[in-house]
């Protein structure tokens, strides 16, 4: 029986994890896989930082090199993250004949298109299930399950510390900071949040999974990023009265030749599934020409998740060994000459619904100066609410709008919050009724 030697390099939460499950499941593993899978090599620059699980010290090494020159060692498990050394590791792996699994998002974001070439050139397989969506399956349904489907769009919470905040935020109350306060005392936001706030931990993983879907070459810088630390209770307050719920949303949409790509706050029907996903749980709506509404749910990040996804990988990839195939599925999902440019349409070319606060001043008129700006900048308005004057002498007045193209609504609020009757800059929030 042949065996399936591996390496791992980063042997850190998600490194011990995997560690973790090929010794507890190691059995059933050879079960489904028909060989054992020994884990030969662990590379980390710390050795002596006590980890969850105990190895033989013979296969630790502080040096990756010693990992990827080893002969024997079938498939390398990149876990360090960040850009260098990984990037160089993987490339380095890839063109000395090593499979090669990752879950490095933000090196996958930039530099999909760059491993994904090197793999094909020298024949050997990439997969990095475990970067986006913790332990749900997205990239091998893109890949294989979807294989047949022509993809129109997803829609996506992928960050697990934004979605607590705003849940959190809608269901028990509480002002942004404090509740992010609350996420970090429980370990669910880092002590710098900044990267799952502001959206770009969400964005990394939106250009993984528009790139498969797709077969676009676009990259992270391509996507327009908002973050959620605008977001008030008052918001969440008029939210809910339109019938609406605010989530972090990662959205990639097929328009023509063009795609969408975007994350930023979105007002979701309060009724939609995604509207439901609370917590630091990741969720997925797909939607397929063939296939319709797909819905995809589960612990987007931890250790075990993430090490579970890692794990698959490496005995996908020990299967094809065993069967002597490679690249029996593309790395980026379409064959490598089927890779292509597409524009990402400029946020400002988007037609959406729209809700907008104002902080207004509680005089005759305010409402119909407002009115006229967006009238003339073909915004039509769909409903208004306007509430009691607060301390300061301002009242809030809500509106949400009917379509609109966002360039309009800029030109407008751009107007608007010069007006001497405007107290504070206008929030501003996208719709997305029909998730379409």
């Amino acid at each position: 029986m042949k065996v399936i030697h591996v390496g791992l390099i980063g042997w850190g939460t998600v490194g011990s994890g995997v560690v973790k499950i090929l010794r507890e499941n190691g059995p059933l593993i050879e079960k489904r896989l028909g060989s054992k899978v020994v884990l030969k090599r662990i590379a980390d620059i710390d050795l002596e930082t006590k980890r969850s699980v105990k190895v033989n010290r013979q296969v630790l090494t502080k040096s990756a090199e010693e990992v990827i020159g080893d002969p024997e060692i079938d498939i390398v498990l990149e876990l360090i993250g960040g850009m260098e050394p990984a990037r160089s590791y993987i490339i380095e792996a890839l063109k000395g004949g090593k499979h090669v699994v990752t879950a490095n998002k933000a090196l996958l974001a930039t530099h999909l298109d760059e491993l994904g070439g090197v793999a094909h050139r020298y024949n050997v397989d990439l997969n990095f299930e475990a970067a986006v969506g913790g332990g749900i399956p997205i990239i091998r349904a893109l890949k294989e399950g979807f294989v047949a489907e022509r993809i129109e769009a997803i829609f996506g919470i992928l960050n697990g510390t934004s979605n607590y905040i705003l849940s959190t935020m809608s269901n028990e109350g509480g002002e942004f900071a404090a509740v992010l306060r609350q996420a970090q005392a429980k370990g669910y936001a880092e002590k710098d949040p900044s990267f799952d706030i502001e959206g770009i931990d969400a964005a990394h993983k939106l250009a993984i999974l528009t790139k498969l879907a797709f077969g676009a070459k676009i990259t992270f810088e391509d996507i327009f990023i908002e973050g959620i630390s605008d977001i008030t209770p008052l918001d969440i307050q008029f939210a809910q009265e339109f019938g609406y719920t605010i989530k972090l949303l990662a959205i990639a949409k097929a328009d023509g030749e063009a795609i969408e790509a975007r994350v930023h706050s979105t007002m979701l029907p309060s009724n939609h599934l995604l509207s439901t996903v609370s917590g630091v749980f990741n969720a997925i709506f797909l939607r397929g020409n063939a296939v319709g509404e797909t819905l995809f749910y589960g612990q987007g990040a931890g250790m075990m998740a993430t090490a579970s996804a890692v794990t698959s990988d490496l005995i996908e990839l020990s299967r094809n060994i065993l069967k002597g195939t490679v690249g029996r599925v593309p790395t980026l999902s379409l064959q490598q000459t089927h890779i292509k440019e597409m524009k990402v349409k400029d946020i400002e070319d988007i037609v959406r619904p729209y809700y907008m606060r104002f902080s207004a001043l509680d005089q005759p008129g305010v409402l119909s100066k407002i009115s006229g700006v967006l009238g003339k900048n073909d915004i039509s308005i769909a409903s208004v609410i306007q509430k009691g004057r607060g301390a300061s002498g301002a009242v809030p007045v809500v509106m949400m709008t009917h379509e609109a193209r966002e360039r309009n609504i800029r030109r407008a609020l751009k107007e608007i919050d010069k007006m001497d009757v405007i107290l504070d800059k206008t929030m501003l929030i996208r719709v997305e009724d029909e998730l379409s």
